[in-house]
Order: structure tokens, then C-alpha cells, then sequence
């Protein structure tokens, strides 16, 4: 790359570091090899020392290169160089009732726990939110609102909260107006409100397998029935045996995560989206779409979502901030479709309406347009943060482990040798202060045992180092 070819809207620095990046990626620069010095790589691309410095910095933060005292930069890292990825699992294509409150209350409480090494809690941390500016947004809500937010808000939402999500859809394509969005606290109640709007106790729905274990909470708290779909830890749902899974149950709705679902980190393609939402059109099936993580890209693009191939209103859309801004705001939506009165009449009767202070907060943050500058940078911490977790992993973990290679959102799934039981290990590793998420909560016919959830959400430090290499030692005792 040279100095001409300098001239996208990316920072100079952001264009030279992914120029080193893609040559070490296809190891026209290989581990070991010696980086040229700063004066040198200024001087080939036509750009200041401390420009250089920065490109460098930010390759060092990202665990791909390494400054050695008095010799310079050399290479640390090849991101390609991943272990091989977890097989899918084929779980048990039966209807069968859910039952995992169990297995999630014995590790809840380790979950939010503050005195652990914590890899288990899929949020960002503290430290890359914008909190100070959050505050104010908060100030403003309280002296501008009429009653100082203290009366009830519309059911539907916050008129101006409401404006600003579907301005939100946009990033992905959306057509979306203020009048057909309905707020909730939080996205896991928009989930249940809309598998309430389109089902009834006893009916079956499709599930993608493995999938956050909160649905199936949800889906055990309606007296629903699940068929569990398996996802492929790169694409996602597996649209085949869906099909098949239709012409075999009286399926209600299908439920998944199209965008870097939680825990696999996939991302189904968008033709592959287009594929379901016709799917689903054809049997008349509503598709709840979770898409919680879909700003969480470490791309240059968003991935579209399948509400942006819906035409029929079948897909009922739902998200939050509670990834991305404010996780004890409790600010969710969802976008119901044709579903919109029943799921709007259901929210009244379970809880009149959201918070009003954290709606109007949140509709200022987002109006005055610090969001998308908070997403840039929280993107570029966490893609940063992924590397380091892998690069941990490969080198503290047995060399049989698969790890997933997410493009977006908080976590790694890691599929381990098949004489570990990582509930066995969660056990052993709480007596280190070290909290994980075990695999087999996120089914409902108890797959994953060997199976685990590493969240990525707090920034590398050397608790984090400390925390996997002692798992890395727990898992090869086990292991043997």
C-alpha cells in the first residue's frame, strides 16, 4: 500500500495498521518476522512519525505485534492461524417440553458476582460506556420532561424514543415508523411478549440450537414446547432441517439470532435470511428475529437483518441498548409487524409501560447523535478484546480445543475434549474465583457438556491472563 492509495474516511493510522494486518494474515509478513522501524514506515507511506506510532499501537492492542526493548516492532500473531472451529451438534429433533430453570439458577448468582474473574457475564464492561455522557442525558430528561418523568409514559413508548429507534433501522435498511415500534424493558421481555402474541400454552416452536438460555426460560414460563434447530457456529440456523421440521410439527413460531448469536457468535448470511423469511412466509409462521447484537459488528458493513426481507409483516423484530449503551437502563423494542395490536395490548396488561426517566434519557442520547461515535469505538474494543481472549486460548487451552471466530457481539464458544463436563469444571473453577458459562444451559435436551461460553465484554488485563491460563491447567487435568 502506498501513500496514494491513503484516502478512504478511516483514520491514516486505522488504513496503514490494516495493511500490516492483511499481510500478516496471508503471511507475507510472518510470526517472528522484524516490522520496519517507525522513521521507515513513515517515510513508505508518506505519513508522520506519530501517525506511524499510532498504526503500531494499534496492532500492539490487538496482540498482533509486540515491542521488544531496543530491537523495534516484530510480528506476534496471525489472527488466521485459529484452532479449528466447534462441530455442530444434532439435537434431539423432538417436541419436548424445556427445563433448564435448574441448571440456571445454580449459576446465576456466579454470574453477577463481583469478587470473580468474571467470563461469564455477556455485557459491555463499565469502562467502555459512555457514562458521564449517559448522566447528562439523564439531567436533561429529569429538568425538560413534563412532571420530571414522573407519571406513567405510553404503553407504546416514548414518542421521541420511539423516533429515534426507527431511525436506528435505518443502519440496516429499514423502513420503520415511529407508530410501529412498541418499547420494552429490555429485549428479552419484547421476545416473550411477542412468543405470547402468536401462541397459546402447549404449542411448539423452532428454536435455534444453541441459544441463549434466557429463551428457554421464557419459553418454559409460556408452557411452550420446543423443537431445537442446529446452527452452524459460522452461518447459523440450519435452514434445511427447518424445512423438514415444519413438514413434521404444527410449528407457531420460529425463534433465532440471525446476527452473532449468543453463544455461537454466527452470522447468517443475508441470502441465507432472504432463504428463511421465505421459509417462513410460505407456512404463514411468524419469525421472532433477536437482534440484540446486530450493531455489534466488527466489519465495515452492518449485517441486514431478516425484517428487511419481510413483506408479509410475519416478522416480528426485536432489540435493546442493553448490549451496546446502558444494560441497567432496561431499553428494548420490539417491531412487531402484523402482530403490532396484540403484542401493544399485551404490554399494558403486563406492566402498563416502560420506565419513563430511562426512555427519555436514552431518546436525548440517541437524538443528539452520541451513539453511533460510542458504537465506532466500542466496536473497534471489542474486536480487539476477541483477539486477545483467542490468542490467550490458544496458548493456555489443550491443543484440541475449537473456538468459534465471531465477526460481532461478546463471546467465544469453545468446545473442549469430550472427557471434560464443564458444569464439573465451573465447579472446580469457582474455587479459583473464575466464572464461566457452562454449554449445556443453552439447549434444552442437555447437548454441550463439553461445552463452554467465554464472554470477551471486559477489556484485557492480567486478571483476564491469569483467569484462562488457570482454566487452560484445569481443563488439561481433566482432560487426561
Amino acid at each position: 500500500m502506498k501513500k496514494n492509495l491513503l484516502n478512504s474516511d478511516d483514520h491514516l493510522y486505522l488504513q496503514v495498521a490494516d495493511g500490516l494486518e492483511k499481510m500478516i494474515a496471508e503471511e507475507v509478513l510472518r510470526i517472528g518476522d522484524k516490522l520496519p522501524s517507525v522513521r521507515v514506515l513513515s517515510e513508505e507511506y508518506g505519513i508522520s512519525m506519530g501517525t506511524a506510532f499510532q498504526a503500531y499501537y494499534h496492532l500492539e492492542g490487538r496482540g498482533l505485534i509486540e515491542s521488544r526493548p531496543k530491537s523495534g516492532y516484530y510480528v506476534r500473531f496471525n489472527h488466521r492461524r485459529f484452532p479449528k472451529l466447534p462441530s455442530p451438534v444434532q439435537p434431539d429433533t423432538l417436541s419436548h417440553d424445556v427445563s433448564v430453570k435448574e441448571m440456571i439458577a445454580s449459576i446465576y448468582r456466579d454470574i453477577v458476582a463481583s469478587d470473580v474473574i468474571n467470563f461469564a457475564l455477556a455485557v459491555p464492561d463499565a469502562s467502555l460506556l459512555p457514562t458521564a455522557k449517559i448522566n447528562k442525558s439523564v439531567v436533561y430528561a429529569l429538568r425538560n420532561t413534563a412532571d420530571h418523568c414522573i407519571n406513567y409514559e405510553h404503553t407504546q413508548g416514548n414518542v421521541e424514543l420511539r423516533q429515534q429507534i426507527a431511525k436506528l433501522a435505518f443502519n440496516w435498511g429499514g423502513k420503520i415508523k415511529t407508530d410501529e415500534v412498541v418499547v420494552t424493558s429490555g429485549c428479552l421481555e419484547a421476545i416473550t411478549l411477542c412468543l405470547k402474541a402468536v401462541t397459546d400454552h402447549g404449542d411448539t416452536v423452532a428454536v435455534e440450537c444453541p441459544n441463549y438460555f434466557g429463551v428457554y426460560q421464557a419459553v418454559e414460563s409460556l408452557g411452550l414446547k420446543v423443537v431445537e434447530i442446529p446452527a452452524d457456529p459460522v452461518t447459523g440456523l440450519d435452514l434445511d432441517c427447518l424445512q423438514k421440521t415444519i413438514k413434521k410439527y404444527d410449528i407457531k413460531a420460529c425463534l433465532c439470532v440471525p446476527n452473532f448469536n449468543n453463544p455461537l457468535g454466527s452470522c447468517m448470511p443475508d441470502e441465507n435470511k432472504k432463504k428463511l423469511v421465505e421459509i417462513i412466509t410460505k407456512h404463514n409462521i411468524p419469525l421472532i428475529e433477536d437482534d440484540i447484537y446486530g450493531e455489534l459488528y466488527f466489519g465495515k458493513k452492518r449485517p441486514h437483518t431478516c425484517k428487511y426481507y419481510d413483506t408479509k409483516g410475519l416478522v416480528m423484530h426485536c432489540s435493546s441498548l442493553s448490549k451496546s449503551l446502558a444494560p441497567g437502563y432496561r431499553i428494548g423494542w420490539c417491531m412487531p409487524g402484523k402482530f403490532f395490536e396484540q403484542v401493544k395490548h399485551l404490554k399494558r396488561i403486563q406492566n402498563i409501560s416502560s420506565p419513563t426517566l430511562t426512555q427519555a434519557a436514552m431518546a436525548h442520547f440517541l437524538k443528539n447523535g452520541r451513539y453511533e461515535y460510542h458504537l465506532k469505538n466500542l466496536r473497534k474494543a471489542l474486536h480487539t478484546q476477541s483477539m486477545r481472549y483467542v490468542q490467550a486460548i490458544i496458548e493456555y487451552f489443550p491443543s484440541d480445543t475449537k473456538v468459534s471466530r465471531p465477526h460481532g457481539g461478546f463471546t467465544l464458544w469453545l468446545e473442549l475434549n469430550k472427557k471434560v463436563n464443564c458444569f464439573a469444571l465451573r465447579n472446580e473453577a469457582m474455587k479459583h474465583k473464575i466464572s464461566f458459562v457452562p454449554g449445556k444451559i443453552f439447549s434444552a435436551s442437555c447437548n454441550y457438556s463439553n461445552c463452554m461460553r467465554i464472554s470477551f465484554g471486559k477489556p484485557w488485563t492480567e486478571d483476564m491472563d491469569y483467569g484462562l491460563m488457570m482454566l487452560g491447567k484445569l481443563i488439561a487435568k481433566m482432560s487426561r
